[in-house]
């Protein structure tokens, strides 16, 4: 008989893993891009994988403070903080919308990355980065640039990676 929380464990560890591969090989190939304001992290579409299971919630959360720690060198220190509070908020969001679904897409779920780093990071880019203050409507432009890249993840890579799953049977073949 399998041991089922070493099987989540083990889940977790290798979405933390495929996260922060994903992600600093993405930023070895195509410097900047997924750091910037308008990023297109490929990694962010495996949020996808928290519809599946719930240990993606912790995986994609420590893969995201891993994958961030590379932001610390290129002088964005509170990424690591704030992003992966975003991520962990949007991750618990995706796991407990994934059965709400506009005819049979996760729709609600695939907006939670979006709208949790719209806020989040748009927040932290304007409060900590935009010098005179905190303006209201440059946090709309800034939010809204982070809220961009994620939803073109979301529905380029996020969607195929969630259809590969549901007609691969991928699900459950991998995570259960």
């Amino acid at each position: 008989m399998k041991n089922p929380k070493a099987i989540k464990i083990t889940q977790t560890a290798i979405i933390a893993a495929m996260y922060a591969a994903l992600t600093y090989a993405q930023s070895f190939l195509l410097p900047g891009t997924t750091t910037a304001a308008v990023q297109f992290r490929a990694s962010e579409a495996l949020n996808v994988l928290a519809l599946f299971t719930p240990a993606a919630i912790p995986g994609l959360t420590l893969g995201c403070i891993i994958s961030n720690l590379y932001s610390i060198g290129q002088g964005l220190p509170l990424d690591m903080i704030f992003g992966s509070l975003a991520t962990l908020g949007a991750t618990v969001c995706i796991y407990f919308l994934r059965n709400a679904k506009i005819k049979n897409y996760p729709f609600p779920a695939m907006l939670m990355p979006a709208l949790w780093n719209g806020v989040i990071v748009g927040w932290e880019i304007e409060y900590f980065f935009i010098e005179g203050g905190f303006h209201f409507s440059s946090f709309l432009v800034q939010g809204g640039l982070v809220a961009l890249g994620e939803l073109g993840v979301m529905f380029t890579l996020g969607t195929a990676l969630y259809f590969a799953f549901v007609k691969g049977n991928i699900g459950k073949r991998i995570i259960k």
